[in-house]
């Protein structure tokens, strides 16, 4: 933190002028009820192959919002100062999971092609029935009631609050703010793990890994970091937060990229190794698939493309203060999380190799365009950083 002495003077915020990209808007909405339209046909036409098309863009999608929320509530929990300036945009886009719990509809309709086990009557396999106390449907929609429900209810209200202070500054709300933060931090753990066995994990309801969720919650994290920087650069490019958001704080998100860059590593390459090493059929059944037939090219990309590319570029430190190549290696990034995505769900329908479908595609336009109309109808509802966090002035003076 710089030791210079107060000269800055507090913002009295910047507003996103929405009438500026009413036409961006228009456009987002048109191809999102047209890809939506085309994805009912798709669940005609192909039910199969798009239920796992829109499970595969619902869980990219997800990962990425979920991740805002984890930041945010990081955020309140280390009573971090740099993130201040840029934490409403976190807010803006953690909210989004409201939108997503809409999407996530159609995975319990087409959920019959999606879960083997929801069609396996009990008593036909020891292995199904020996899990049916957790995996049956009733506890399945249940859990994913109370998921998606801590999501929206949690987002929302760190959004609110943070809002609330803009307009007096009031600490009452900090303390709030923290509270459901503190709170929120252990819930968040346990619900997106549970989440990614449920949702993910149990596709292949004979495979497990204890790890899975800590692996999901990697590149959660990760690819989050990276949205956000892209949000950021964008909001700049247009006009906006130009004195507010610094290359310190592009430096600051750029290590974080880092970080978890590493870690994801770290996480995949340690739950590869145990189930490589202890062998056993009904764990090493999930990377054989992966890594045979046309499925290994794109596992190799993963591997090389999520981390030893990234790795060695954000270790320069004069790439984490340049807006425009970190933008590169967060596109890349956020990409790499698509690819992670496609590689975990993918394979359970098309086991024999890669199979492309125009739905994948459908999908992914349907909910990413849906997701991008209702960010534009709401960002310009408040400032677009907090104008009265009593943290806001060290946040404008941030020095690495």
């Amino acid at each position: 933190m710089s030791d210079r002495p107060h000269t800055l003077p507090t913002p009295e915020g910047e507003y996103f002028e929405t009438n500026r990209f009413t036409g961006l808007s228009v456009l987002l909405g048109i191809i999102a009820f047209v890809a939506l339209a085309l994805c009912g046909v798709g669940a005609a036409i192909d039910p199969k192959q798009l239920s796992f098309s829109w499970l595969f863009a619902f869980a990219f999608f997800f990962t990425l919002c979920a991740g805002c929320f984890f930041w945010t509530i990081v955020h309140y929990a280390t009573d971090a100062e740099w993130t201040v300036v840029v934490r409403r945009q976190l807010e803006n886009i953690a909210v989004l999971i409201a939108v997503l719990a809409v999407f996530f509809i159609p995975i319990l309709l087409l959920r019959h092609h999606l879960y083997e086990w929801m069609n396996i009557p009990p008593g036909e396999e020891k292995t199904l029935d020996s899990k049916r106390a957790y995996l049956n449907f009733g506890f399945f929609v249940a859990r994913a009631v109370v998921f998606l429900g801590f999501f929206i209810i949690a987002s929302q209200l760190l959004r609110r609050f943070s809002v609330l202070q803009d307009k007096d500054g009031n600490p009452k709300f900090t303390i709030w703010l923290r509270r459901v933060a503190f709170a929120s931090l252990p819930m968040f753990a346990l619900f997106l793990t549970f989440g990614a066995f449920d949702w993910l994990m149990s596709l292949n309801y004979r495979w497990f890994s204890t790890m899975f969720g800590v692996y999901i919650f990697a590149g959660t994290a990760g690819s989050s970091m990276s949205l956000l920087v892209l949000v950021i650069t964008a909001l700049r490019r247009a006009g906006y937060l130009k004195d507010v958001v610094t290359m310190e704080h592009y430096h600051i998100m750029g290590k974080w990229m880092l970080a978890f860059c590493i870690f994801w590593a770290y996480i995949g390459f340690g739950q590869y190794m145990l189930i490589w090493y202890a062998n056993m059929p009904e764990e090493t059944q999930y990377f054989l698939t992966r890594n045979t037939e046309s499925w290994w090219a794109l596992s190799m990309l993963l591997v090389i493309g999520r981390f030893f590319g990234p790795f060695a570029i954000l270790l320069v430190r004069s790439v984490k203060k340049h807006p425009s190549q970190l933008c590169l290696i967060s596109a890349w990034i956020v990409f790499m999380q698509l690819l992670d995505m496609y590689v975990i769900v993918l394979p359970a329908l098309h086991g024999t190799g890669v199979h492309l479908s125009l739905w994948d595609f459908v999908a992914l336009i349907a909910i990413g365009t849906t997701l991008a109309f209702v960010y534009l109808r709401i960002v310009g509802n408040t400032s677009l950083f907090p104008v009265r966090d009593p943290r806001l002035v060290e946040s404008l003076r941030l020095v690495n």
